[in-house]
């Protein structure tokens, strides 16, 4: 396959510079075709883009924690650049609300309970009420992690680290989670890293592995976050 692909690659780019977009690439992170599949994968991308010339390589995923590995490779050291696509700004999510017809209080609204969190915006739009479904998006949330939380009275799920298996305890996801009472942000050191790991892995909290913080992924999460810790 990587044979064929340079090829086609290196006939293309007689004419024009390729690129190469590779999205949820986590999905095989783990998968062995004559060793680990994605060194393999990533070694080639090197190949076309610093060896070869022969074309640019966008890689996305969702799953932070597979890109902090990815990312730290010693492989890829000064060979590739991480770029975030994160939330709108305040100033970007007004703008594009009021391109959308809301009103002072319906921007007020809408930054509030989903700061700039695209799919969030967007269920607001096609909104009539948009106050009452903001407040019905937040209690879904906080019913959702409520339920996780009582999940975790009941059973302990395990998350791989490395070639170990470790326990997921409910202290430390609320240790975890407590942290967000009075912050948007956290420090990636000293965290219950099974905790960590689970939580970023149910798509709970965002890590930046270029600036080493975790956050909750979207405002809407962050308020949930805040609501069920204070009643925990």
């Amino acid at each position: 396959m990587f044979r064929y692909i340079e090829r086609f690659f290196d006939e293309i780019s007689k004419k024009r510079v390729p690129v190469l977009s590779v999205d949820e690439l986590q999905v095989i992170g783990d998968m062995k075709i004559d060793g680990i599949l994605i060194y393999k994968l990533f070694n080639f991308f090197v190949r076309l883009t610093k060896e070869l010339h022969l074309a640019h390589v966008f890689v996305v995923t969702s799953d932070s924690l597979f890109l902090e590995q990815v990312y730290s490779e010693a492989m890829l050291k000064g060979r590739c650049r991480y770029l975030l696509v994160d939330d709108f700004d305040r100033e970007t999510a007004i703008a594009f609300l009021e391109k959308c017809g809301f009103t002072d209080g319906e921007k007020t609204v809408a930054w509030e309970y989903c700061g700039g969190k695209p799919v969030c915006l967007l269920e607001l739009i096609r909104a009539d009420e948009k106050e009452r479904i903001a407040k019905k998006m937040l209690a879904t949330r906080v019913n959702q992690l409520k339920d996780l939380l009582d999940y975790l009275d009941y059973t302990k799920p395990k998350i791989t680290i490395g070639d170990t298996e470790y326990m997921v305890k409910k202290g430390g996801i609320v240790s975890v989670l407590s942290r967000f009472a009075d912050t948007e942000c956290i420090d990636d050191q000293g965290l219950d890293r099974p905790a960590k790991h689970f939580l970023i892995k149910d798509n709970i909290l965002f890590l930046d592995p270029n600036l080493g913080i975790i956050k909750p992924q979207s405002r809407l999460d962050l308020l949930a976050i805040r609501e069920v810790v204070k009643n925990t």
